[in-house]
């Protein structure tokens, strides 16, 4: 299972759930990297684009590459400032674990269960769609067959 949360991270990392978030700054407070930030300022980070960013992924920063999040065959997670997708510290998402446990199980049923193909193998690549939660500009075609071992009786 630890590649399968590696891959479920890894996809994550590229197409996040949702896209971007804003907080306002409680007091004023200075970054880590010096940027003051007087009270009351709006803050916003972008998940979608810090997971395109060679600074923190590195050059191959474009690519779904699952193995990022393995070390010895084990799944290590990164810091969630750097992987914001459940955001972090106190405003951490509270359904972070039971959310990762339920989309596990679904591709595990669905991997067993089903073939899954891409209909269009071009280098076409999906767009995401602007937006509070994660879409696709016209969606990602595929082809779902139930394989022979899973056919109803």
């Amino acid at each position: 299972m630890h590649y399968v949360h590696a891959a479920l991270y890894e996809s994550m990392r590229l197409f996040p759930p949702v896209q971007f978030d804003s907080k306002f700054a409680a007091g004023d407070d200075t970054l880590p990297d010096g940027t003051f930030v007087a009270k009351g300022t709006r803050v916003t980070y972008h998940a979608y684009a810090m997971g395109r960013m060679e600074s923190l992924w590195g050059p191959d920063c474009a690519v779904f590459r699952p193995e990022r999040w393995l070390s010895g065959g084990r799944f290590v997670p990164e810091s969630p400032y750097r992987y914001p997708v459940f955001q972090g510290g106190v405003r951490v998402c509270v359904g972070k674990d039971l959310a990762i446990m339920e989309m596990k199980a679904v591709i595990v049923a669905v991997v067993l269960s089903f073939d899954v193909e891409a209909v269009d193998r071009s280098s076409r690549r999906p767009k995401f769609a602007p937006g509070l939660t994660a879409t696709f500009a016209g969606g990602v075609p595929v082809r779902v067959r139930r394989r022979a071992h899973c056919a109803p009786s």
